[in-house]
Formats: structure tokens, C-alpha cells, sequence
């Protein structure tokens, strides 16, 4: 446990129960208004996809460049990145049926560039090199005994998929060590920075895995408790590509 605080960082809201609800909800940046439709079962936003979303929306362009982005989910970043000078998206998901449901959503919205949907299995992507690879990795939920592994794979991989002088995007929690992506991007020849930082509650299911809750207790500055509250810190990191 740590008493790390970050009073000047923005707050997100306390996440409830599984996020596995049907919604339809209403995201808005600036003039554009995004309308997703998700059905149960499949995973609405999360702080960290809202965290990213922000930042896509107000810190960063991709003015002229081929994105991708791995694990689409419902589509609300390929909005945003289509309104934030994308010329073409390539968006990936594990399973036909959530390919269709972000082509759904984006469909719904403006979006006139090319926009390629493709069933892949993280990486393993066909096409490119890309401009710029944007992502959520999975950490809490990730399947793997290793939580890490989404997130060392997608650093390790990404030279496959981007082009050199080209960008990796993605946002991940304190509780997954920060400071070793940082280190680990670094070694893979990528110039990093932090491009913003939250704080946001805990989600109730962090809760029911103990195993979760004694790995992140491990990690230095994983995690900060204040007022009977659990926070983590949530970072988007972007690594420039050597040239």
C-alpha cells in the first residue's frame, strides 16, 4: 500500500459493477457527440478507455496517418481518432461478433475515411506498417497468470506493425508498473513520455481477486488509498519509433 496522491490530476468516476451491462450511452468531446450501443456481454468503456479518450481527444492529432487500433471494443476511440485527422483506421478485435458491433457504432457517426475491421489475436495483424498503433491493453481481466503479457507483447511487437519514426499509443494502470513499460519501451529503441495522468477509483472487481490485490499491493506506487478510498493512477504513454 502507498500514499502516493496526485492532487493535480484529473478525477474519473467510480466504476460499477461488472461492466458487462447492456448500455447505450452518450460521450461528448468538444462539438462531437459519440452514441454507442453495447449489449451485455460485451465490455462498455472503462476509466482507462476513458482516460484515452481524453487524451486522443484533446492532447494528441493524427493528422494524415494510417491508425490502428488493437482491441476496438465498441469503437468510441475510432470515433474520436477519425475526428482528430486520421486518414485511414484499421480496427481489430478478437471475435466477429464485437468486429461488428464497433462497425455498428462507427457507422452510426460522420466518419468519412477508410475504416478496415479485422479479427485478430492482439498482434498478430495483418497489413501495415502502420502510422500509429493505438491501444487499451488488457491488465485486471487479462487471462493470463502473466498480466503483464498484453502489455510487454504489445512494446515488443509493435516495430512489426509501425513504421519507422511512427507511434505507439496506449494507456495502462500503476498497478501494472508504469516505470518498467517506460523502461522496457526505452530498450526498444522508442522515445517516451507520459502524456497525461489521472487518478480513478477503483473498480468493484479489483475487490473479488485477491491474487490481483497482493500483485498490485507488490508493485511501488501501485496503488493509493485516501480517505478509505482506493485509487489507482492511470497513464497514457506514447513511444516515438527510431527512424
Amino acid at each position: 500500500m502507498t500514499g502516493r496522491t496526485n492532487e493535480d490530476s484529473r478525477t474519473l468516476p467510480a466504476p460499477t459493477g461488472d461492466n458487462l451491462q447492456a448500455q447505450e450511452t452518450t460521450y461528448r468531446f468538444g462539438a462531437v457527440e459519440v452514441d454507442l450501443d453495447v449489449p451485455e456481454g460485451v465490455w462498455n468503456p472503462t476509466p482507462h478507455g476513458l482516460h484515452l479518450r481524453d487524451v486522443l481527444a484533446t492532447d494528441l492529432r493524427f493528422d494524415d496517418q494510417h491508425v490502428l487500433e488493437l482491441g476496438t471494443g465498441c469503437g468510441l476511440h475510432a470515433v474520436v481518432l477519425a475526428n482528430r485527422g486520421a486518414k485511414a483506421l484499421t480496427l481489430t478485435e478478437i471475435d466477429d461478433e464485437t468486429v461488428e458491433l464497433a462497425r455498428h457504432n462507427v457507422e452510426r457517426h460522420d466518419v468519412d475515411i477508410p475504416v478496415d475491421y479485422e479479427v485478430a489475436d492482439w498482434t498478430s495483424v495483418d497489413g501495415g506498417p502502420y502510422d500509429a498503433l493505438v491501444t487499451n491493453p488488457p491488465f485486471a481481466k487479462s487471462g493470463k497468470q502473466y498480466r503483464r503479457y498484453f502489455i510487454d507483447t504489445l512494446i515488443l511487437d509493435t516495430h512489426k506493425l509501425v513504421r519507422p519514426g511512427g507511434t505507439l499509443t496506449f494507456v495502462q494502470s500503476s498497478m501494472a508498473d508504469v516505470p518498467r513499460s517506460i523502461g522496457l519501451m526505452k530498450e526498444c529503441g522508442m522515445d517516451v513520455r507520459a502524456v497525461a495522468v489521472t487518478d480513478g477509483p477503483f473498480r468493484e472487481y479489483y475487490f473479488d481477486d485477491e491474487e490481483f490485490l497482493r500483485e498490485a499491493a507488490e508493485v511501488p506506487g501501485g496503488y493509493a488509498v485516501r480517505s478509505g478510498t482506493y485509487y489507482e493512477q492511470l497513464t497514457v504513454l506514447q513511444g516515438t519509433l527510431p527512424s
